[in-house]
């Protein structure tokens, strides 16, 4: 059976306060123990140095040790009253251990009793003697005992020993009382503690139980659903985490569903246009003199499907990571002219101005072929939308730690709408540019990513009616870690 968050916390909530309360029981238990064990020991303690004193100031209890039978009741009375102010019982031996005295009277039942040697010998130390039990047999039941030797001040020997004893009977009526109450107390804070934690622990895992639940729904394929976000706490943060997570799926989700719709909708177009043109050939609605016309123009289709899906798979392999990056220190301006270069006819052709052809030694720290694929992209891209007569502008700046390329070619430019969306696969701004179906719109896209693989950013700026122009930056030096090892691979 699967256990729920809930029912696990609130296990192991009531476990600890359990185990707390019942090691606070017994530690507090202990406590009151040796403090109600010490604090007999000091009242007997009292009993007994009060008794000593009497008997050191020649009181009766003195005739008591030397068995004075005339001094006995007075000696008696003495300690009947000494035992019954203090709630103890008192008895004195003499130097031999033998009793003498006790405050029980005439129901004493050790009257003449001897007191073991290591018990005597125990009373005459400093510290006294002190125990928990029966008096090696003295007593029937457990009592806790005090005793202390009595000095003849004249001679300093030992002329007796005083015993001062109370039940310990109490102590377990005492432990009892206190130990109900303790159980009271500890069973009315134990059902606090769980109706607190039950609580709790719903607050606490009712965020988790909606993540769950739209976790489930993702697995649905439902990405439509979002976690209500509540206070700033941990579990607020994993729901915004996962509020984002989701749109970024549902968007990835989106781009899917438009991408496998874009690349149907470019391959269908030229391959109707060729499926036309050679159906037309063959049914003999394309007369034989016209059909060189028409072959010319089936392979300009194929054309276009070739570097459709050349350009799909190069989307693919970048954004999977597979292309490895060869930096290196070069001069920028060898990509632009080789790119105008290779252009050179096509420009000719639309009679289009080359304006900012001054090259000037600009090194950057990128891959050559890279950039050299931006530079063809954007300018093959400028020159599509630029106009008979029309110019295109190279300008290249540095600033700081990064180098600037901008191409700006006249035209229609890009509406101010269109702007954030031109990098993206199979976008085409139709409106401001005008349809090309000679564009597949993966272009600018690829751009995108072979900047960002090169360590720089690229975007678009555009005044409607006037121009457009692209930029993107490139590092001037190698970072940090690749000088490191460009430096070691060197030693």
């Amino acid at each position: 059976m699967r256990k729920s968050i809930s029912s696990m916390y609130f296990a192991t909530t009531a476990v600890l306060l359990i185990a707390s309360t019942a090691v606070m029981g017994f530690l507090e238990m202990c406590l009151v123990m040796g403090y109600f064990k010490e604090d007999k020991r000091n009242a007997l303690n009292d009993v007994v140095r009060i008794t000593a004193m009497q008997i050191q100031e020649d009181s009766p209890l003195i005739k008591a040790l030397t068995a004075d039978e005339t001094l006995l009741d007075d000696a008696q009375q003495e300690v009947k009253l000494i035992s019954r102010t203090s709630s103890t019982r008192v008895f004195i031996t003499d130097a031999d251990g033998v009793t003498t005295l006790c405050s029980d009277g005439k129901e004493c039942t050790h009257r003449n009793s001897r007191v073991a040697q290591d018990i005597l010998n125990r009373a005459a130390e400093p510290e006294g003697f002190f125990e928990t039990g029966t008096l090696d047999g003295f007593y029937s039941s457990r009592y806790y005992t005090v005793g202390r030797a009595v000095l003849d001040e004249q001679t300093g020997q030992i002329s007796g020993y005083v015993f001062a004893s109370t039940g310990a009977e109490s102590l377990n009526v005492f432990v009892g009382d206190m130990f109900s109450g303790f159980i009271l107390s500890a069973g009315l804070m134990l059902l606090a503690s769980s109706l607190l934690a039950i609580y709790f622990t719903k607050r606490l895992t009712t965020p988790l139980k909606r993540i769950s639940e739209a976790a489930r729904k993702f697995g649905g394929g439902d990405f439509s659903v979002r976690v209500p976000v509540e206070g700033n706490h941990e579990l607020a943060q994993l729901a915004i985490t996962f509020n984002n997570m989701a749109h970024n799926l549902e968007t990835i989700d989106s781009s899917r569903s438009s991408f496998m719709g874009n690349i149907a909708h470019e391959l269908r177009t030229p391959m109707t246009s060729i499926k036309g043109f050679i159906d037309g050939m063959l049914d003999g609605t394309i007369p034989p003199e016209m059909r060189q016309h028409y072959l010319g123009l089936v392979s300009q289709e194929v054309g276009r499907l070739t570097r459709l899906i050349q350009n799909m798979l190069d989307v693919s392999k970048l954004e999977a990571g597979e292309y490895r990056v060869n930096a290196q220190s070069y001069d920028v301006w060898e990509s632009i002219t080789g790119v105008l270069f290779s252009a050179e006819q096509r420009i000719e052709q639309q009679k289009v101005e080359i304006q900012g052809l001054a090259p000037t030694r600009t090194m950057v720290y990128a891959d050559p072929d890279l950039v050299y694929q931006v530079i063809y992209n954007i300018l093959d891209n400028a020159l599509k939308f630029t106009p008979q007569g029309g110019f295109i502008k190279v300008t290249v700046q540095k600033s700081g730690g990064q180098v600037m390329v901008s191409i700006r070619n006249s035209g229609q430019g890009i509406s101010r709408d269109a702007l954030p969306f031109v990098f993206e696969r199979f976008y085409k701004a139709d409106k401001s540019r005008g349809l090309n179906t000679k564009g597949s719109g993966l272009g600018l896209h690829i751009c995108k990513v072979l900047v960002g693989l090169s360590g720089g950013n690229i975007w678009a700026e555009s005044e409607e009616g006037e121009w457009c122009q692209f930029n993107f930056t490139l590092p001037c030096d190698a970072p940090a870690g690749e000088k490191r090892k460009m430096m070691q691979s060197k030693k």
